[in-house]
């Protein structure tokens, strides 16, 4: 027996176990409040020619839209760190997410774009959704650290420099966040689209 099915539920077959659906709905919560926080820092300092509406973002100043920001970081951090050790030491990620093979995540994202892709075994992913869910824990580490760069420029010197300085670093962050939110509307569509899903990491079964 893995260690991932001693950690699941006992009963009938699990798709998600405990730690993963308990994870899942702690970085939900935690994303979308740095997501709101950080649309209202950035109105503070506009990167770009255009701010984002109040009503979707968080905080209502540059101050209150920070303490948000800190208050979910620490949280996504937290959450962040014990999905990803439970990830590999249960060994879900090499079982889930890998192989990824090119040929099959153009195939599979051709049937997608023609709702033909299948969705019958939710325990199987498609190539992409390897690629989907590989590519947002990667955003997710860059925007955690582009964001400590940006927090503590002085103390984490290397860490910005290895950015391009304090301003580089401010662009990778935001595409990190744009790129976690281009998932969420893809995760979320998804979900719409096979509702079973949503109900397995509800219930894990």
């Amino acid at each position: 027996m893995t260690a991932e099915a001693m950690i699941a539920s006992p009963g009938a077959t699990a798709i998600h176990p405990a730690w993963v659906r308990i994870t899942h709905w702690v970085n939900a919560i935690a994303i979308l409040v740095m997501i709101g926080s950080g649309w209202q820092i950035y109105n503070a300092s506009p990167l770009f020619d255009f701010n984002f509406p109040k009503s979707i973002a968080l905080g209502g100043w540059l101050g209150g839209a920070i303490q948000w920001h800190f208050a979910a970081m620490w949280l996504l951090v937290v959450n962040g760190l014990v999905y990803l050790t439970l990830g590999l030491v249960t060994g879900r990620f090499r079982r889930k997410l890998l192989p990824i093979y090119p040929s099959q995540v153009l195939a599979d994202a051709k049937a997608a774009l023609t709702f033909k892709l299948p969705h019958d075994d939710l325990t199987h992913y498609n190539a992409v959704q390897k690629t989907l869910y590989a590519g947002v824990i990667l955003c997710g580490l860059v925007v955690v650290l582009s964001g400590l760069a940006i927090w503590k420029p002085v103390q984490f010197q290397e860490l910005t420099t290895l950015f391009g300085g304090y301003d580089i670093a401010r662009y990778v962050h935001f595409f990190a966040m744009a790129a976690i939110v281009g998932f969420l509307v893809v995760h979320v569509a998804l979900a719409v689209l096979v509702p079973k899903s949503l109900r397995a990491m509800v219930t894990g079964r």
